[in-house]
């Protein structure tokens, strides 16, 4: 099977139909790239950098899930989302100067990405007998992963582990996915509620600074 095409049987989804799951991941990869771009561009690398730290937070988050599940992470090798990736890195480039001014945007674009990415990272998982636990773990990994990264290629210390809310809603909407699949009521009233929820929960993070407790 080419791999251009094995990413629609790789997404097909319990709920959602293949061909949209595919490009629901194209729009979160592209947004995901975007911010990964951004993040090379602000530490003046070169165009070569900035399409590399693009693919990373673009596409990490799902190979990172493939792996664990001993799948071949098809995603990598559909040109869909490779020429998302190059497109977004290529506007991060050439327009990174008015978007980074673009603070909050680009961070409700990013919390879009991080939870259209965790809901359906929760039901892939499910589709490959994952265990419940496992699902909701390898949901986070989706929508997390690439940013994790970004930010140690960075040689800075994960965003997601020190500021705003950013692994928790990601948790909650992976969560509510596969507690309500095991009812076998899952439906796309439940993911889009679950996207919700995460984009709620990380919009309150960003805009109010709400953090978890530090250690001291």
């Amino acid at each position: 099977m080419r791999y251009a095409a094995a990413i629609t049987t790789h997404t097909a989804s319990i709920v959602l139909g293949g061909r949209f799951v595919t490009w629901i991941f194209v729009l979160g990869a592209f947004v995901f790239a975007l911010s990964g771009g951004l993040a090379g561009a602000r530490k003046h690398y070169d165009f070569f950098g900035v399409i590399v730290m693009a693919g990373v937070v673009g596409l990490t988050g799902g190979a990172l899930r493939d792996t664990f599940l001993g799948v071949p992470a098809v995603a990598i090798f559909d040109w869909r989302l490779v020429l998302a990736v190059v497109a977004a890195g290529t506007v991060a480039f050439f327009a990174h100067g008015p978007l980074l001014r673009l603070h909050y945007p680009i961070q409700v674009l990013d919390g879009i990405g991080l939870s259209l990415f965790s809901v359906i990272g929760a039901e892939i998982a499910l589709q490959h007998h994952a265990s419940a636990l496992a699902a909701a773990a390898l949901g986070t990994v989706t929508g997390i992963g690439g940013g994790i990264v970004r930010d140690v290629l960075l040689n800075e210390l994960p965003q997601v582990f020190h500021s705003g809310l950013y692994a928790i809603p990601s948790l909650l909407a992976s969560g509510i996915v596969v507690a309500v699949a095991q009812t076998h009521h899952l439906n796309v009233a439940w993911c889009l509620g679950a996207a919700t929820v995460c984009l709620v929960v990380r919009l309150i993070g960003i805009f109010y600074d709400v953090n978890l407790p530090r250690a001291a």
